[in-house]
């Protein structure tokens, strides 16, 4: 599906491509190695002290990486956590490795805020220079790899999905390890707010990056300016998954930042959901900011970041759900305004 296309990215120093969603699953792409790699590398870890290949030699393990500002991870993250709480005692043990996509998420406060506002509860090794990445030879947000009490890599999966698959090869290895008491029941997740499974026959826009480097489809008249002030305006109409700036900008390569209050963002998207990734600037107070969806309040259609009235405020760096339609199944124009100075915002993305 277009909706679940590889992205690619260059934020992450080194030589690995950086991907988001199940493309990986969809092409079959064949791991190069069956040993457990290595976990040295990171920069800190959060809820346990350092953990080694060589420590955790007898157990089974589920490694998974993941950004906290990735939709893609977040609508996977209610099946792990529950197989975290699930299958703990019988000798599972869950590892986050959390490699960053944007500069923000390098930040150890934002990732611990994350992990707190999340209820992530097994252990996040802080993969800021993208070592571990390496040494998984990884290329995809959200990755997981099962491996068995010998360190034999034995099952992995890129992207969103087949979770039933993924349950079943853990309790295999929980079996074949020889340990009694695995439960007959699989364990039942419900998903809310942006952990929800995306709505897949009704999206049908992508994600896109706002920053100037990766952007696609920026429909101001004129083009962009890079990394320098420029005052932008709305073409007449905007085509499915166009954008456009409305007031003075500046776009960097990761971001667009407006220079005043009153910049606006104009989309026009077709999903059942709107998530944009942005928040203040380092050092910068609370943003507020209003949607409108064709020119209205989204009403009944707003997101978990926004009430019906279309007002909200960004508080810090990470995923806004801004839409949340009802009755999706018609593109429709997305706008936000931003009624503070100090904002910065990277993606869009859909569900």
């Amino acid at each position: 599906m277009t909706t679940r296309r590889a992205l690619l990215a260059s934020v992450i120093a080194g030589s690995a491509v950086l991907r988001h969603g199940a493309i990986a699953a969809a092409r079959g792409d064949e791991l190069t190695f069956t040993e457990f790699p290595p976990l040295d590398g990171a920069t800190a870890w959060l809820g346990s002290p350092p953990l080694t290949t060589t420590g955790l030699r007898g157990k089974v393990v589920l490694v998974q990486f993941w950004t906290y500002s990735c939709i893609n991870w977040l609508r996977s993250l209610p099946y792990v956590r529950a197989w975290a709480e699930n299958y703990w005692r019988q000798g599972l043990v869950v590892i986050g490795i959390h490699t960053p996509e944007f500069e923000f998420e390098k930040s150890a406060d934002n990732v611990l805020r994350a992990v707190k506002e999340m209820a992530v509860p097994y252990p996040v090794a802080l993969d800021s220079e993208a070592a571990i990445w390496r040494a998984f030879d990884n290329h995809y947000w959200p990755a997981l790899y099962l491996i068995d009490p010998r360190g034999q890599v034995r099952h992995h999966h890129f992207g969103e999905g087949d979770y039933e698959q993924t349950e079943g090869v853990i309790r295999q290895l929980l079996f074949e390890s020889g340990l009694a008491g695995i439960a007959t029941g699989r364990v039942s997740v419900v998903a809310r707010g942006a952990e929800a499974a995306a709505d897949w026959e009704n999206l049908k826009s992508p994600e896109n990056y706002l920053g100037h480097m990766r952007t696609e489809n920026f429909a101001s008249p004129g083009g962009m300016a890079r990394d320098k002030p420029r005052v932008y305006s709305a073409p007449p109409r905007l085509g499915i998954n166009q954008w456009a700036l409305i007031g003075e900008w500046t776009l960097q390569a990761q971001f667009a930042a407006p220079n005043r209050p009153t910049g606006r963002i104009a989309c026009r998207f077709q999903a059942r959901d709107l998530h944009l990734v942005m928040g203040p600037a380092p050092g910068e107070r609370p943003v507020r900011f209003r949607v409108r969806i064709d020119g209205q309040a989204p009403g009944a259609d707003h997101g978990l970041d926004v009430d019906p009235q279309g007002e909200g405020t960004a508080t810090w760096l990470r995923l806004y759900q801004l839409v949340r339609q009802n009755r999706p199944g018609e593109d429709r124009l997305f706008e936000i305004e931003f009624l503070d100075s100090g904002v910065r915002a990277f993606s869009f993305t859909f569900g």
